[in-house]
Protein backbone atom coordinates (compact mmCIF):
# COMPACT_ATOMS: atom_id res chain seq x y z
CA UNK A 1 0.00 0.00 0.00
CA UNK A 2 1.05 3.51 -0.69
CA UNK A 3 -0.23 6.54 0.64
CA UNK A 4 0.48 9.14 -1.50
CA UNK A 5 0.50 13.32 0.15
CA UNK A 6 3.13 14.24 -1.87
CA UNK A 7 4.25 18.53 -2.44
CA UNK A 8 6.50 20.21 -4.29
CA UNK A 9 7.21 20.66 -7.67
CA UNK A 10 3.94 20.05 -9.71
CA UNK A 11 5.83 18.78 -12.98
CA UNK A 12 7.45 16.14 -10.72
CA UNK A 13 3.96 15.59 -8.60
CA UNK A 14 2.82 14.76 -12.05
CA UNK A 15 5.90 12.49 -13.28
CA UNK A 16 5.84 10.57 -9.38
CA UNK A 17 2.26 9.95 -9.90
CA UNK A 18 2.25 8.21 -13.25
CA UNK A 19 5.62 6.46 -12.11
CA UNK A 20 3.01 5.15 -9.28
CA UNK A 21 0.03 4.06 -11.46
CA UNK A 22 2.55 2.12 -13.53
CA UNK A 23 3.85 0.47 -10.23
CA UNK A 24 0.57 -0.79 -9.18
CA UNK A 25 -0.41 -1.85 -12.22
CA UNK A 26 2.45 -3.92 -12.35
CA UNK A 27 2.49 -5.24 -9.03
CA UNK A 28 -1.41 -4.59 -7.79
CA UNK A 29 -0.46 -2.63 -4.77
CA UNK A 30 -3.15 -0.33 -3.57
CA UNK A 31 -2.95 3.31 -3.41
CA UNK A 32 -4.49 5.97 -1.30
CA UNK A 33 -4.12 9.68 -3.07
CA UNK A 34 -4.93 12.61 -1.07
CA UNK A 35 -6.54 15.13 -3.10
CA UNK A 36 -8.01 18.29 -2.74
CA UNK A 37 -11.61 20.10 -3.12
CA UNK A 38 -9.90 22.47 -5.45
CA UNK A 39 -10.55 20.03 -8.27
CA UNK A 40 -13.88 21.76 -8.32
CA UNK A 41 -12.86 25.44 -7.79
CA UNK A 42 -14.63 26.37 -11.10
CA UNK A 43 -17.96 25.55 -10.26
CA UNK A 44 -19.16 27.69 -7.62
CA UNK A 45 -22.63 27.53 -7.12
CA UNK A 46 -23.02 24.19 -4.65
CA UNK A 47 -20.71 22.09 -2.79
CA UNK A 48 -19.45 18.72 -4.72
CA UNK A 49 -20.32 15.02 -4.50
CA UNK A 50 -18.14 12.32 -4.91
CA UNK A 51 -19.28 11.70 -8.45
CA UNK A 52 -19.20 15.30 -9.52
CA UNK A 53 -17.41 16.24 -12.51
CA UNK A 54 -14.06 17.71 -11.87
CA UNK A 55 -12.95 21.17 -13.37
CA UNK A 56 -10.59 23.44 -12.03
CA UNK A 57 -9.30 26.79 -12.77
CA UNK A 58 -6.37 27.23 -10.29
CA UNK A 59 -2.98 25.49 -11.25
CA UNK A 60 -3.08 23.42 -7.98
CA UNK A 61 -6.47 22.21 -8.67
CA UNK A 62 -5.51 21.27 -12.22
CA UNK A 63 -2.47 19.77 -10.62
CA UNK A 64 -4.86 17.31 -8.40
CA UNK A 65 -7.29 16.30 -11.82
CA UNK A 66 -3.93 15.24 -13.49
CA UNK A 67 -2.61 12.92 -10.97
CA UNK A 68 -6.73 11.63 -9.46
CA UNK A 69 -7.20 10.82 -13.85
CA UNK A 70 -3.80 8.71 -13.52
CA UNK A 71 -5.61 6.45 -10.63
CA UNK A 72 -9.03 6.68 -12.58
CA UNK A 73 -8.48 5.50 -15.86
CA UNK A 74 -5.57 2.97 -15.87
CA UNK A 75 -6.60 1.37 -12.21
CA UNK A 76 -8.98 -1.10 -11.27
CA UNK A 77 -11.31 0.80 -8.24
CA UNK A 78 -10.89 -1.95 -5.89
CA UNK A 79 -6.72 -0.98 -6.34
CA UNK A 80 -7.67 3.08 -5.36
CA UNK A 81 -9.16 5.54 -2.91
CA UNK A 82 -9.19 9.36 -3.73
CA UNK A 83 -9.33 11.35 -0.40
CA UNK A 84 -10.52 14.66 -2.12
CA UNK A 85 -9.90 17.36 1.48
CA UNK A 86 -11.42 20.66 2.40
CA UNK A 87 -9.12 22.87 4.54
CA UNK A 88 -6.59 21.40 7.23
CA UNK A 89 -6.71 22.26 10.98
CA UNK A 90 -6.15 20.66 13.82
CA UNK A 91 -3.99 20.98 17.36
CA UNK A 92 -0.37 23.22 16.19
CA UNK A 93 -1.58 22.67 12.34
CA UNK A 94 0.54 24.69 10.03
CA UNK A 95 -2.58 27.26 9.30
CA UNK A 96 -3.32 27.54 13.03
CA UNK A 97 0.90 28.41 13.13
CA UNK A 98 0.38 30.46 10.34
CA UNK A 99 -2.37 32.20 11.95
CA UNK A 100 -0.53 32.92 15.17
CA UNK A 101 2.22 34.27 13.82
CA UNK A 102 0.19 36.83 11.55
CA UNK A 103 -1.17 38.36 14.79
CA UNK A 104 2.40 38.69 16.58
CA UNK A 105 3.80 40.16 13.96
CA UNK A 106 0.88 42.73 12.90
CA UNK A 107 0.61 41.14 9.50
CA UNK A 108 -2.80 40.68 8.00
CA UNK A 109 -4.54 37.87 7.57
CA UNK A 110 -6.35 36.72 4.14
CA UNK A 111 -9.89 35.79 4.88
CA UNK A 112 -12.62 35.57 1.96
CA UNK A 113 -15.89 36.63 2.70
CA UNK A 114 -18.20 35.39 0.17
CA UNK A 115 -16.49 31.28 0.12
CA UNK A 116 -18.40 28.76 1.54
CA UNK A 117 -15.99 25.66 2.65
CA UNK A 118 -15.76 23.27 4.69
CA UNK A 119 -13.19 22.03 7.31
CA UNK A 120 -11.37 18.80 9.00
CA UNK A 121 -8.58 18.03 11.07
CA UNK A 122 -5.89 15.98 11.00
CA UNK A 123 -6.37 13.55 13.41
CA UNK A 124 -10.09 13.28 12.10
CA UNK A 125 -8.20 12.30 8.62
CA UNK A 126 -6.05 9.98 10.54
CA UNK A 127 -9.01 8.19 11.75
CA UNK A 128 -10.84 7.86 8.74
CA UNK A 129 -7.97 6.71 6.75
CA UNK A 130 -7.66 3.72 9.17
CA UNK A 131 -11.12 2.74 8.78
CA UNK A 132 -10.93 2.80 4.94
CA UNK A 133 -7.95 0.71 5.08
CA UNK A 134 -8.91 -1.75 7.86
CA UNK A 135 -12.41 -2.11 5.78
CA UNK A 136 -10.72 -2.21 2.54
CA UNK A 137 -12.74 0.37 1.23
CA UNK A 138 -11.63 1.72 -2.20
CA UNK A 139 -13.11 4.57 -4.62
CA UNK A 140 -13.64 8.46 -4.29
CA UNK A 141 -13.99 9.72 -0.58
CA UNK A 142 -15.05 13.23 0.59
CA UNK A 143 -13.93 13.62 3.79
CA UNK A 144 -14.84 17.10 4.98
CA UNK A 145 -17.14 18.37 7.63
CA UNK A 146 -21.16 17.57 7.28
CA UNK A 147 -21.56 20.71 7.63
CA UNK A 148 -20.57 24.44 6.08
CA UNK A 149 -19.36 27.77 6.87
CA UNK A 150 -18.07 30.86 5.65
CA UNK A 151 -13.99 31.66 5.37
CA UNK A 152 -14.07 34.69 6.99
CA UNK A 153 -16.39 33.38 10.30
CA UNK A 154 -14.51 30.23 10.39
CA UNK A 155 -10.66 32.20 10.37
CA UNK A 156 -12.43 34.79 13.20
CA UNK A 157 -13.32 31.96 15.56
CA UNK A 158 -9.72 30.40 14.64
CA UNK A 159 -8.57 33.78 15.77
CA UNK A 160 -10.80 33.93 19.01
CA UNK A 161 -9.07 30.95 20.05
CA UNK A 162 -6.35 31.69 19.77
CA UNK A 163 -6.77 34.71 22.16
CA UNK A 164 -3.29 36.54 22.15
CA UNK A 165 -5.00 40.11 23.55
CA UNK A 166 -3.67 41.49 20.55
CA UNK A 167 -6.22 42.97 17.91
CA UNK A 168 -5.82 40.93 14.29
CA UNK A 169 -5.52 42.55 10.91
CA UNK A 170 -7.72 41.44 8.41
CA UNK A 171 -7.85 41.22 4.52
CA UNK A 172 -10.80 40.52 2.82
CA UNK A 173 -10.70 39.23 -0.49
CA UNK A 174 -13.25 39.06 -2.86
CA UNK A 175 -13.10 36.77 -5.52
CA UNK A 176 -17.00 37.56 -6.30
CA UNK A 177 -19.47 39.12 -6.06
CA UNK A 178 -22.04 36.69 -5.03
CA UNK A 179 -21.29 33.63 -2.44
CA UNK A 180 -19.08 31.00 -3.88
CA UNK A 181 -18.90 26.94 -2.93
CA UNK A 182 -15.63 25.29 -2.36
CA UNK A 183 -16.58 22.49 -0.23
CA UNK A 184 -16.48 19.10 -0.89
CA UNK A 185 -19.34 16.66 1.23
CA UNK A 186 -20.17 12.89 0.88
CA UNK A 187 -23.06 11.31 -0.44
CA UNK A 188 -22.60 7.92 -2.31
CA UNK A 189 -19.61 7.04 0.09
CA UNK A 190 -20.40 7.75 3.50
CA UNK A 191 -18.30 6.48 6.66
CA UNK A 192 -20.48 6.12 9.56
CA UNK A 193 -21.21 8.75 12.17
CA UNK A 194 -18.54 8.04 14.37
CA UNK A 195 -16.11 9.33 11.62
CA UNK A 196 -17.91 12.47 11.00
CA UNK A 197 -17.21 15.56 12.11
CA UNK A 198 -18.65 19.22 11.95
CA UNK A 199 -16.68 22.90 11.88
CA UNK A 200 -17.64 23.35 15.74
CA UNK A 201 -15.66 20.07 16.18
CA UNK A 202 -12.75 21.62 14.12
CA UNK A 203 -12.78 24.77 15.64
CA UNK A 204 -12.87 23.20 19.59
CA UNK A 205 -9.62 20.83 18.17
CA UNK A 206 -7.59 23.64 16.59
CA UNK A 207 -5.45 24.51 19.48
CA UNK A 208 -2.45 26.34 19.33
CA UNK A 209 0.72 25.52 22.01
Amino acid sequence: MVISALRGDFEGQVEAHEDLCDFALRTGIFVIYLSSANVFDAFTNYPSYEFDKTLSESKYGKLKIRCENYFLNFLPESQYAIIRLPMVFGANSPRIREIKNAILLHAQIEVFPHLIMNTTTDKKLGQQIHYIINRNLSGIFHLGSNDLIHHQEFIQEIVRKINLDIKAQYKLVYTSNFDRYLAVLPKDNKLPQHLAITNEEVLAESQVF
